[in-house]
């Protein structure tokens, strides 16, 4: 039988990073593909010694039905640490509880756009992200990603160019993949811009409790004063990913609208985990936790950046962090990355192809992503000689 796929789905393409761990089961491969947090960075003892006390005392709570908007007494502590850690004023805003940041970013794109309407994203820009708006019927329309951020005028031409743009979806904090953390005076001119042109705003900022050097930038929602900022972000790089457990905070009208949406797609986030990030957040040194995380994070980088400085050639660039997870490499101009990508597999090391951070599906890509916080100190020494040692063979003349 040929079955017929929905409009929304039939074009969409597999995520190419969980593709590639379907070629990780082989233990001798170094991955540097993942984009996960480190199994170092989980307080199971903590996590352990809660789950125990919440099935001794409230476990017909925590395994029955929750409300939608999400375990009240967890997204009352998300809202004042929203306050307190990125002077986010939570009035006129509702915070509710997602599974999973990602689901906050496809609901907001689900309550707001049209099929045919448009997404605007920094190019290269999150693969989760982009799925969700091409899976909603919306187009993701690239704007690109510079040292600073994504590029204001360049984000102006292509909003007037594109009159159905609806939503404007930035990672401006240790971008994924990218690394790059936008200025506080690019953040003032792309949001006067927004603005301007009544774009709403969707900020995705998972990782900026990772920062582990330079200094904090305000979040987008913290400057918001005419309500256009969707804020998004999870506990999934500071308690467990596998949780998956998000929040989202934004305008009430729109959020209602998710709140909706969400009703119809889980009825509500595990509430299990929802009471055991609470129950972590009010009774454990959550800023201890998150300050070990950085250190460790730090090192990982210091390393992988080190071993690129020493081994790998000039012609091949790189992103140089102050947080998060990932490690931007551009090769040589004009030079497709995807020969260098297979001949690095074949070796033994595994890297993410620019392409899969596109907005366009089909344009080509010169980059890749690096990922130091999953491997050993000793894996992104060997791999990284492993990488330097093919881009010395196959662009050093």
């Amino acid at each position: 039988m040929e079955y017929k796929f929905s409009n929304k789905l039939a074009s969409l393409k597999p995520s190419a990073i969980r593709e590639i761990f379907k070629s990780l089961s082989d233990p001798t491969i170094i991955s540097f593909a993942a984009g996960n947090p480190s199994p170092l960075s989980f307080p199971v003892k903590d996590l352990a010694d809660l789950s125990a006390d919440i099935f001794a005392n409230s476990a017909a709570s925590a395994l029955q039905y929750g409300t939608t908007e999400g375990y009240t007494p967890l997204r009352k502590a998300v809202e004042e640490r929203l306050k307190n850690r990125f002077s986010i004023n939570t009035n006129g805003n509702e915070t509710i509880i997602t599974t999973g940041g990602q689901q906050g970013i496809e609901l907001a794109c689900k309550a707001l756009c049209n099929e045919g309407d448009a997404v605007i994203c920094e190019n290269p820009s999150f693969i989760g992200a982009l799925n969700a708006f091409r899976s909603n019927g919306a187009q993701t329309i690239g704007v690109p990603l510079a040292d600073e951020g994504i590029d204001p005028e360049k984000l102006e031409k292509t909003i007037i160019s594109t009159p159905n743009a609806k939503i404007l979806y930035l990672i401006p904090t240790f971008q994924n993949p990218a690394g790059v953390t936008s200025t506080l005076e690019n953040r003032k001119k792309v949001y006067e811009i927004a603005k301007k042109y009544g774009i709403i705003i969707i900020e995705d900022n998972p990782y900026g409790e990772l920062r582990f050097s330079g200094t904090d930038v305000p979040t987008y929602k913290s400057m918001d004063t005419e309500n256009i900022v969707i804020y998004c972000s999870s506990f999934s790089k500071i308690l467990s990913s596998g949780m998956r457990v998000g929040f989202v905070c934004g305008p009430e009208e729109i959020v209602s609208k998710m709140v909706v949406a969400k009703q119809v797609e889980d009825v509500h986030t595990n509430l299990f985990f929802q009471m055991l990030c609470h129950r972590f957040m009010t009774e454990r040194d959550l800023d201890g936790h998150i300050a070990g995380i950085r250190k460790l994070y730090g090192e990982k980088c210091t390393l992988m950046l080190g071993e690129l400085d020493k081994k790998m050639p000039k012609c091949i660039k790189y992103t140089r962090p102050e947080g998060g997870l990932f490690i931007w490499c551009t090769l040589p101009d004009g030079i497709s990355s995807s020969e260098y990508i297979k001949a690095a597999l074949s070796r033994k090391v595994a890297v993410v192809p620019g392409t899969a951070f596109n907005c366009d599906t089909e344009a080509p890509s010169d980059s890749f992503r690096l990922n130091y916080s999953m491997p050993s100190d000793e894996d992104i020494v060997k791999g990284v000689d492993i990488l330097a040692k093919l881009a010395k063979e196959m662009f050093v003349k």
